[in-house]
C-alpha cells in the first residue's frame, strides 16, 4: 500500500502537521510580525500609545482567527475528504467522496477523483463480471471434458469387453477344431483326405494368428504388453522359424537361408514368444512378397561400448517385389500395406509389421527398412538381451523310461465345461496314458475332489456355469488336503491381465486357447516332474530326476 503524501496527515500524525495549521501558524506569526514592527517603530520615536496597543493585539487576533477559518473551510477540510476518498480506495472501497464546492483546483481535483474512482469501480466491475464468465466457461469445458473423458473410458472398457468376449467366443470352438483336426490327422488316411484336413488346419491356424495380432496390438496400445526373461536358445527358435515357412517359400520357389554369428551366446536371456514372433513376421513377410529368389536371414552380435547392454542385429534379406520409397515409412502403420489397392496379390491385414516394430521398440532396439521396388528389401532389428552361460545339458539314460511310465500313471482333473473341447483334452492327455476325471464345473470338480481323492494336476477352465473356474480355485487353495495339487487354468481369456487374475486365484499356470498339445504337456510336465506320486517306486525315480534339474 502507498505511503500517504507527506503534505496530508495520516493516521497517527500529529495535528500540527495539518496544512491548515500550518497555513495558520504562518499567518498569525506574519500578523505578529507586522504588529510588532509598528510597535517597536512607536517605542523608537516614543510614540506608543497603551490603547494603541491593545486595539492592536485584538486585531492581530481577530485576523489570525478569521485566517485559521479560512484555511480549514476552503483548504484543511476539502482536503481531509480526498484524504479519506484516496484511504477507502487504498482499503478497496470504491465509492465517491463529498466534494467542497470551493470553485477552484480542490474542487476540480475532487470531481476528477470521483471520476477516477467511478472508472475503477466499473473496470473492476467488467473484470469481476469477465472472471465469473472465464470461471463459468472453464466450470463448463472441465465438465465437458470430464463426461468426454468418462465416456472415451466406457468406450475403452466396452472394446475391452468385446475383445474379450470375441477373443474366447473365437477360442473356444478354434480350440475343438484344431484340437478335432490334430486328432484326425494322427490316423491313417487317404493322401486326398489328408491334403484336404491339412489345408483346413492351416485356414484355422491363419485365423488364430490374425486374432493373436488383433489381441497383441490391444495390449501394446494399452501399454500392458510386459517382456518375460527366460534363457533360450535363439538358434533353435531360428530353425524353428525357418522349418515354419519352408512349405510356403517352397511353393513360391524360395531358398530359405539362414546363419547365426558364431559370437551369438549358446543362451540368451529374453522373451522367446515375443522374439519368435518378430522372426516369424519378418520372414513371413519376405516369403509372402518373394516369388522366385532367396530369403536370408541373419543374426549376429551388435558390438556395443564398454558398459552398455548387448544388442541382438537381426537382418531379413529378400529378393522380392521390394517397397515403393514414397511407402517405406508408412508399412510399419497398423492396417497399411505398400500396396492398398482391390487388385493387390498379397493379402494380410497390415498388422504384421506395426506390431513388429512395437516389439523391437520393447526390446529397446530399432526396426529399419531398405527396399528398392522390383530389387527386393532388407529389415534389420536390433534387440536388446542378456547373455547366459549353456546350461549341462542332463544325458538321459535308460531312467526315462520308468519316468515317462511315473507320468503314465498319474491322475488328472479336467475341469471343462464345453463337450468339444472335452474330447480335445482326453484325446491328448490319453496319449500319454493318464488317467482322466471329466468336471463340468467348478462344483462338480470339488465333488470329484472329495469324493476319489487328491488328483497330481487339475486343468481348470476359467468361465463355467454354476461355479467359476476361479472361485473354485480359491475354495481349493483354502482346504489343506488340496492346497499343492498344482492348477494349471486353461482357458480361451487371453486379454491382457487374464493371466495374472488366474495367478492371483490361486493357479499355478496359465495356458492359452487354443491349447498346442505339446505345449499344454510341457506346461504339466513342468509341475508333474516336481510332485510325488501315489506309490512309492514313482516318488522316488520322480523325486530323483527333480534333483537332477531335469524336465519333461
Amino acid at each position: 500500500m502507498a505511503e500517504p503524501s507527506k503534505g496530508i496527515p495520516g493516521p497517527g500524525r500529529p495535528w500540527l502537521h495539518s496544512l491548515a495549521t500550518k497555513f495558520s501558524i504562518f499567518s498569525a506569526t506574519l500578523t505578529l510580525w507586522i504588529g510588532v514592527t509598528i510597535v517597536a517603530f512607536d517605542l523608537r520615536h516614543d510614540a506608543f500609545d497603551t490603547g494603541k496597543g491593545f486595539l492592536l493585539v485584538v486585531v492581530i487576533l481577530l485576523v489570525s482567527a478569521a485566517i485559521a477559518r479560512f484555511a480549514t473551510r476552503l483548504l484543511a477540510r476539502p482536503l481531509a475528504r480526498l484524504q479519506n476518498g484516496i484511504r477507502d480506495v487504498e482499503n478497496g472501497k470504491l465509492e465517491s467522496i463529498e466534494v467542497s464546492q470551493t470553485g477552484d483546483e480542490i474542487q476540480f481535483l475532487g470531481e476528477s477523483f470521483n471520476r477516477m474512482i467511478m472508472a475503477l469501480a466499473s473496470s473492476e466491475k467488467q473484470i469481476r463480471e469477465n472472471r465469473e464468465l472465464l470461471e463459468k466457461r472453464i466450470h463448463d469445458r472441465t465438465s465437458r471434458l470430464e463426461q468426454a473423458m468418462r465416456s472415451a473410458q466406457k468406450a475403452n472398457e466396452a472394446k475391452t469387453e468385446f475383445l474379450a468376449n470375441v477373443s474366447h467366443d473365437l477360442r473356444t470352438p478354434m480350440n475343438g477344431v484344431l484340437g478335432m483336426l490334430d486328432i484326425t490327422l494322427d490316423h491313417e488316411l487317404p493322401p486326398e483326405v489328408r491334403e484336404q484336413l491339412q489345408t483346413a488346419h492351416r485356414c484355422a491356424r491363419s485365423l488364430l494368428l490374425l486374432l493373436n495380432d488383433i489381441l497383441d496390438m490391444s495390449k501394446i496400445e494399452a501399454g500392458r504388453m510386459t517382456l518375460e526373461k527366460i534363457s533360450f536358445d535363439i538358434r533353435t527358435l531360428l530353425e524353428d522359424c525357418i522349418k515354419s515357412h519352408q512349405a510356403k517359400a517352397a511353393e513360391n520357389r524360395v531358398e530359405l537361408r539362414f546363419e547365426v554369428s558364431p559370437e551369438v551366446p549358446d543362451q540368451i536371456v529374453g522373451d522367446p514368444l515375443r522374439i519368435r514372433q518378430i522372426l516369424w513376421n519378418l520372414i513371413g513377410n519376405a516369403v509372402k512378397f518373394t516369388e522366385d529368389g532367396a530369403v536370408t536371414v541373419w543374426i549376429c552380435h551388435q558390438s556395443a561400448s564398454e558398459g552398455a547392454a548387448s544388442m541382438l542385429e537381426i537382418t531379413v534379406q529378400d529378393t522380392g517385389t521390394g517397397i515403393p520409397a514414397d511407402k517405406l515409412l508408412s508399412i510399419f502403420e497398423k492396417f497399411t500395406q505398400a500396396d492398398g489397392s482391390v487388385t493387390r496379390r498379397f493379402g494380410g491385414t497390415g498388422l504384421g509389421l506395426a506390431i513388429t516394430k512395437k516389439l523391437v521398440e520393447l526390446h529397446h532396439g530399432e526396426l529399419r527398412v531398405e527396399s528398392e521396388l522390383g530389387h527386393g528389401s532388407t529389415f534389420t532389428a536390433t534387440l536388446q538381451y542378456d547373455a547366459q552361460d549353456a546350461p549341462q545339458e542332463l544325458a538321459l539314460s535308460s531312467a526315462a523310461a520308468p519316468i515317462k511310465a511315473a507320468f503314465d500313471r498319474r491322475r488328472i482333473l479336467v475341469v471343462e465345461d464345453n463337450r468339444v473341447n472335452q474330447k480335445v483334452v482326453t484325446a491328448v492327455l490319453a496319449k500319454r496314458g493318464y488317467a482322466i476325471e471329466l468336471a463340468n464345473d467348478g462344483r462338480e470338480a470339488l465333488a470329484k475332489l472329495e469324493q476319489m481323492g487328491p488328483f497330481d494336476l487339475i486343468l481348470m477352465d476359467v468361465q463355467m456355469p454354476v461355479l467359476d473356474g476361479l472361485e473354485a480355485t480359491r475354495t481349493i487353495r483354502r482346504d489343506p488336503r488340496w492346497r499343492t495339487v498344482p492348477v494349471i487354468a486353461m482357458t480361451a481369456h487371453a486379454m491382457t491381465g487374464d493371466r495374472e487374475i488366474c495367478l492371483e486365484a490361486g493357479m499355478n499356470a496359465y495356458v492359452s486357447k487354443p491349447v498346442s498339445p505339446d505345449h499344454l504337456l510341457q506346461v504339466m510336465d513342468e509341475y508333474l516332474v516336481h510332485r510325488p506320486a501315489e506309490s512309492g517306486a514313482e516318488s522316488t525315480l520322480t523325486a530323483d530326476f527333480a534333483r537332477q534339474g531335469g524336465g519333461v
